[in-house]
């Protein structure tokens, strides 16, 4: 009884924190992020302002809340283009694409927020330190649909962080792309995922061991390559009340 209790009070309390954090995100998209207050967010989700700051303390913790949904959803998205799609290549395509179908709403705001990368320090910043546990997150999440590629096994986390480094780039063309439903953004896409697999079989060749050894030690001391082994892989999320 006492656990049933404990898991209806979670339960709902993870219910209202999302509706704390779609209220703000709806409000983000419609006033901006600077123009919202948090009283606003509040009154978007129906709560006293107190009980709002009970389960965000700040703008920037509801889009840190934001970025961790967006990663753990593409982690699901991710494991399930695992099991359904046949290729290599359908596997990654499956991955970049779900991330531009996904943010294709929120583009203004990410536009907004890109502002802070240039600041190391900021909470917010997409590179920074205060988002650090996404981005190596991220890359685990991009490893999974490289686990069947037939890649060098001294190449693989670089290769990894390529292809996340690949779809960072690929979203800041994205927040510029004004062709009917980000259609460019897609092609390129497609085109980078192609050249990306082509140039991971080049790298197979024994004669180009030497120029994998030389970048994975380049990017290794430059602090860029995770341990992969280290970070968790993606798994499928607890069903609701587990």
């Amino acid at each position: 009884m006492m656990l049933n209790m404990f898991n209806s009070k979670t339960r709902k309390g993870e219910e209202t924190r999302a509706r704390v954090q779609d209220a703000a995100l709806a409000l983000f998209r419609e006033k901006g992020l600077d123009a919202t207050t948090m009283r606003d967010v509040a009154a978007g989700a129906g709560l006293s302002l107190g009980a709002a700051y009970h389960y965000f303390p700040s703008k920037e913790a509801i889009v840190l809340g934001y970025y961790n949904t967006v990663q753990a959803r593409h982690a699901e998205a991710v494991l399930e283009a695992v099991r359904t799609e046949s290729t290599p290549r359908g596997r990654i395509a499956a991955a970049v694409h779900w991330k531009l179908d996904t943010l294709a709403g929120d583009r203004k705001v990410l536009g907004a927020l890109l502002r802070f990368t240039g600041d190391p320090d900021h909470p917010l910043s997409f590179l920074g330190a205060g988002t650090r546990d996404i981005q190596l997150r991220s890359i685990a999440t991009f490893a999974v649909p490289l686990e069947s590629v037939d890649l060098p096994a001294d190449f693989r986390r670089a290769a990894a962080v390529t292809l996340w480094a690949l779809h960072m780039g690929i979203l800041l063309y994205f927040l510029y792309d004004d062709s009917p439903g980000q259609a460019r953004t897609h092609r390129l896409a497609d085109g980078a995922i192609d050249l990306f697999l082509s140039a991971m079989r080049l790298l197979r060749f024994p004669p180009l061991r030497p120029l994998r050894t030389r970048l994975t030690r380049l990017l290794d001391e430059a602090g860029l390559l995770p341990d992969l082994a280290a970070l968790p892989r993606p798994e499928p999320a607890p069903p609701p009340g587990a």
